[in-house]
């Protein structure tokens, strides 16, 4: 009679063995694994930021026009931005081939919303879309060379004071905004202007439009902010 011997198995070959239970048994649990989607827990409101301006402040620097403006953001689930912003533009320009002097000083203010677009509403860089509705009510003044009367021969100054002017018009924009450091963030915007109502007065179009820039049925315009969160 033969009796027959246990098998005997190397170590290595025990080890090959268990790890390929190991192996099965992690594919089978991942299997049979449910995958949970958590719902955005971000709140509603997620906070406010103030910003400013600088291509304005710049541009009242370096030429005849330009404009001071501060905005509020308020911030719904990193998603939408509930937008404020309010200004005051400012010109003096001389026009050589007229001899004209224009001037204006007067406030304007813009509503709207920003859009954020990016896929990961929460991460420190957003690219952002929106609208804005904007209104300016304002008076001006222009000045030129006295005027000589073709009838009498009389000279008389050619002057405009306080002309009243308003106007409305939309903004579509789209820009990036990027978190620099803590709650400091930067970034710029390019914005399509169309007016939509105006009142340009009884002595023709405006030169400079408060919030707007020069006058006409539509135009381009940038920003470029500084954001501080609160």
């Amino acid at each position: 009679m033969t009796t027959q011997k246990p098998t005997c198995y190397s170590p290595l070959r025990l080890l090959i063995i268990s790890i390929a239970v190991l192996l099965s048994t992690a594919v089978m649990a991942q299997k049979q694994k449910t995958v949970v989607v958590e719902k955005d827990s971000t709140r509603l409101f997620n906070g406010v930021a103030v910003s400013a301006d600088l291509a304005g402040a710049v541009q009242m620097q370096v030429s005849s026009y330009g404009q001071y403006e501060l905005g509020l953001h308020v911030n719904l689930r990193d998603k939408y931005m509930v937008v404020v912003e309010a200004g005051v533009g400012k010109a003096d320009a001389d026009d050589p081939s007229s001899g004209l002097r224009y001037k204006t000083n007067a406030p304007y203010g813009r509503v709207g919303v920003d859009f954020n677009l990016t896929k990961n509403k929460h991460d420190i860089y957003r690219v952002l879309g929106g609208v804005r509705y904007g209104f300016t009510s304002f008076k001006y003044n222009v000045e030129g060379k006295p005027v000589t009367d073709p009838v009498w021969g009389d000279v008389v100054p050619y002057s405009l004071t306080d002309v009243s002017c308003s106007q409305h018009w939309l903004e579509l924009l789209g820009g990036v905004d990027a978190k620099i450091w803590g709650p400091l963030r930067m970034g710029w915007t390019v914005r399509y202007r169309r007016r939509l109502m105006h009142d340009d007065g009884d002595y023709g179009e405006p030169w400079y439009v408060p919030g707007y820039g020069r006058a006409g049925n539509s135009r381009l315009g940038a920003t470029f902010n500084i954001t501080f969160e609160l």
